[in-house]
């Protein structure tokens, strides 16, 4: 291998360990992303609860 090879693959080892590195971090898209699944999953339960009650009390 010619050290422009090396040079280029030690580069894009680089760049790939350090854009992985960079994912872990949680920014605040990522947070109200959260929070907004978190809220949407909620309401979602709170309904079927409600359709669950108004079907026991109509029975």
């Amino acid at each position: 291998m010619t050290w422009m090879r090396k040079l280029t693959l030690a580069l894009v080892l680089a760049t790939g360990t350090m854009s992985l590195a960079a994912c872990e971090q949680e920014g605040p898209a990522e947070r109200a992303g959260k929070a907004v699944d978190d809220a949407a999953g909620n309401a979602g339960e709170a309904i079927e609860r409600a359709g669950e009650k108004i079907q026991d009390e109509t029975r």
